[in-house]
């Protein structure tokens, strides 16, 4: 059988897991809305405020109750329904939601609140990420794990370019609605017009997403119930720590994006410094995505057989380079552009990380692997968001990103020293037996 053959049965089969599809159908609408309130969040705290420190501080709201929860709820996703633990999560979100929509139509939203339920949704993602990774291993063979996690990281990544760019151009027509409804709104209620609707529309979003979780027929065996002792909740720690592998792939991900990543910057910079509205922000939140799920077509379709590790450091010394290239333009095009070659390089380092997290870790551990692995996500995305709003108030938001950028190559040049295994890493099959 030729490559192309091989690829062409490969998709075939992840096609016919229609408890899979399920679960990437949640992940699409889910991911769409989370995307659309970030894009709402991060204007509209600026609009307020107009800190770089507030936009920090929304990162930091989010990651603080994810890291203080996320190993109970490791555990707690190893002894219990998963799908139903999945579909609570993406409740509280919209909620959440609601509540934002509420707030924003009715002109009385305030930082303070926006806060308060960023605190919410880190609670939901605390629960959602070990949930969701626990399980989508249980719905394919494992022959078909990597392909199943390019094909759901890129079709996830097409969700992330058009839930930013919807949210911006809705939020851009508040001003238009508020001005058709109701005559005579002053122009900063308008713009939480644009806010509410926003929310609106991801709120009917998580809707979708919750009823495709319970559709999911599949119901792995849990593990034996036990009290979450201490030794149960850090089982995952001790696992992970004892697997070079993964700790290397993991932290690589942790420090990369906790060190490079701009998202939280991007209402400064798209207002700032490339002079465009929140219909820019949003394709700037889009242009990562955009890279990502061309990169994740590819790799699911062309999988990566050898030289991951290589693969791996190399891609996240791409990003580094892209995040230098992103601090150092004035121009919108070319911001666009460094971004989408970021995610690109992003993707490559997802799919060969979350290969060898799942290949390496048994299905009775994946509840609490996941946990820690998503404590790891947390704290580079949301911890990362606060660095960056911090290091912003410090060095100006360009200072920021360009030591970003200066500080992942320097984690790639460390991490090939650190972890030989994770360099030399060559295959990403399951192992025998």
């Amino acid at each position: 059988m030729t490559i192309p053959e091989m690829s062409s049965a490969g998709l075939a089969r992840l096609r016919d897991q229609t408890d899979y599809l399920r679960l990437l159908a949640a992940r699409v609408t889910g991911g769409a809305a989370n995307q659309m309130l970030m894009v709402a969040l991060g204007w509209q705290m600026y609009d307020l405020t107009g800190s770089a420190w507030d936009l920090g501080l929304v990162g930091l709201a989010q990651f603080l109750p994810a890291l203080l929860l996320t190993l109970p709820a490791g555990h707690v996703v190893d002894q219990h329904d998963r799908r139903l633990l999945l579909a609570a999560s993406l409740g509280l979100q919209l909620l959440t939601a609601a509540c934002l929509a509420l707030a924003s139509g009715g002109g009385w939203v305030g930082a303070n609140l926006i806060l308060g339920l960023s605190i919410v949704l880190g609670c939901a993602r605390a629960l959602q990420m070990p949930a969701q990774q626990a399980l989508m291993p249980s719905l394919v063979p494992a022959e078909l794990l990597p392909r199943a996690v390019a094909t759901s990281s890129s079709t996830m990544q097409a969700a992330i370019i058009a839930g930013p760019a919807l949210g911006g151009v809705l939020y851009a027509l508040g001003p238009w609605a508020a001005g058709r409804i109701a005559h005579g709104t002053t122009a900063a209620a308008a713009a939480h017009w644009g806010a509410a609707l926003v929310y609106g529309v991801s709120l009917l979003l998580l809707v979708c997403a919750v009823v495709a979780v319970l559709t999911i027929r599949h119901r792995p065996a849990q593990a034996r119930r036990a009290a979450p002792g201490l030794a149960q909740l850090t089982a995952g720690i001790r696992f992970i720590w004892q697997r070079p592998v993964v700790l290397g792939a993991i932290s690589l991900d942790l420090f990369a994006v906790l060190l490079g990543g701009a998202t939280a910057l991007l209402p400064i910079f798209a207002k700032d410094i490339l002079h465009t509205g929140p219909e820019g922000l949003g394709l700037l939140r889009s242009a990562p995505a955009l890279g990502a799920v061309v990169v994740g077509v590819w790799l699911s379709r062309r999988p990566i057989k050898r030289r991951a590790g290589h693969w791996l450091l190399g891609a996240v010394a791409v990003f580094g380079l892209a995040m230098i290239a992103f601090a150092l333009t004035t121009s919108f095009v070319v911001a666009f552009i460094v971004l989408a070659v970021s995610g690109a390089a992003d993707m490559v380092s997802v799919v060969i990380r979350q290969s060898l997290v799942q290949l390496e870790t048994p299905d009775d551990m994946r509840g609490r692997v996941g946990a820690v692995n998503s404590v790891f996500i947390g704290a580079s995305n949301q911890l990362g968001e606060f660095e960056s709003g911090a290091t912003a108030a410090l060095l100006g938001p360009v200072g920021s990103v360009l030591l970003g950028g200066i500080g992942v190559l320097a984690v790639v040049a460390l991490w090939f020293r650190l972890f030989p295994a994770l360099a030399q890493r060559d295959s990403l099959q399951p192992r025998p037996g």
